[in-house]
């Protein structure tokens, strides 16, 4: 596939929306985030991860100290994209966080939320 033929690809493909989970699997915290392209937040916190800079001080601080194989990046749900052009996900998506959040109920010594 030549380059043009590539870009093209990219930016006609339709990523994946929903709610994702980071969890720690020696003591079973977790963070919880909606995102419209969910294997593309995955990669960027786990890259944060890796560059010691991710904005949730608790999470890095667990990341650091027990290194990348202690952790599993995980979606939990997807939506689906809207086919209209002027549909727009984010209330629903922020809904669906919502219920994740009080379902699993992420925090103190059970996530890395802070409670609400």
């Amino acid at each position: 596939m030549d380059r043009k033929a590539m870009i093209r690809s990219y930016r006609e493909r339709r990523p994946t929306m929903g709610i994702f989970q980071v969890r720690n699997r020696s003591n079973g915290k977790v963070l919880i985030g909606a995102s419209t392209d969910v294997p593309a937040m995955l990669n960027r916190q786990r890259a944060q991860l890796r560059l010691g800079v991710h904005p949730n001080r608790d999470l890095q601080a667990d990341w650091t100290a027990l290194g990348d194989e202690a952790f599993a990046f995980e979606v939990l749900d997807t939506i689906a994209r809207p086919d209209h052009a002027a549909g727009d996900p984010r209330d629903d998506l922020t809904l669906l966080e919502t219920m994740w959040l009080e379902q699993l109920a992420p925090f103190g010594a059970r996530g890395y939320h802070r409670s609400p």
